[in-house]
């Protein structure tokens, strides 16, 4: 349910945003990460007054349905703007708008070694609509056939740089460690 590769890296990204981060400590356990999850939401209503808890589902059931219920326990709308979406066409979009995302880990087939560390381009769009086909991967990696970082964005201040980062491949796949990550000037 939690994103985890690269965690380390996302206050940078909160900070050239311009948005307060909050991370909640988990061991990632199925179900009992959400009773986390809903402690935090609970606390940050309490304490800032959200009353909406925007997330990327795209087409997770398991996903979409953990937050709508974790919001409505706790009075909170959610909203899931890409609920549904056509994957490619999400993919598209990012990098249309200017999203730079690097590739931090893949666990499909299909995702060779290759596509680990690789940008994201347009023509990477139509390469995952034929894994889809191929081997049933989702092009937005709902499924978690692949993780991401996004580099640049037209909400960013300022764009990110990989100073230092090592692959690991174990089989059929494998991760980015990004090792040092830094405001570019």
């Amino acid at each position: 349910m939690f994103h985890y590769p690269a965690l380390k890296w996302t206050k940078l990204q909160a900070e050239i945003i311009g948005i307060p981060q909050t991370i909640v400590p988990t061991k990632g356990e199925k179900e009992k990460e959400l009773i986390d999850l809903s402690i935090c939401i609970g606390r940050l209503k309490d304490s800032i007054g959200i009353d909406t808890v925007v997330s990327g589902a795209v087409a997770s059931e398991y996903q979409k349905t953990r937050i709508d219920n974790i919001c409505e326990e706790l009075g909170l709308k959610s909203i899931a703007p890409l609920w549904h979406k056509n994957a490619e066409q999400i993919v598209r979009e990012e990098i249309e708008c200017g999203f730079e995302i690097i590739i931090t880990a893949c666990n499909a087939l299909g995702l060779d070694q290759s596509w680990l560390g690789k940008v994201l381009d347009t023509s990477d769009v139509a390469k995952l609509s034929d894994l889809r086909r191929k081997f049933g991967v989702n092009p937005a990696f709902e499924g978690g056939e692949a993780e991401t970082f996004v580099l640049s964005g037209p909400v960013f201040s300022r764009r990110l740089r990989v100073v230092r980062s090592t692959p690991v491949w174990r089989g059929s796949s494998g991760q980015l460690n990004l090792e040092d990550v830094v405001v570019a000037d």
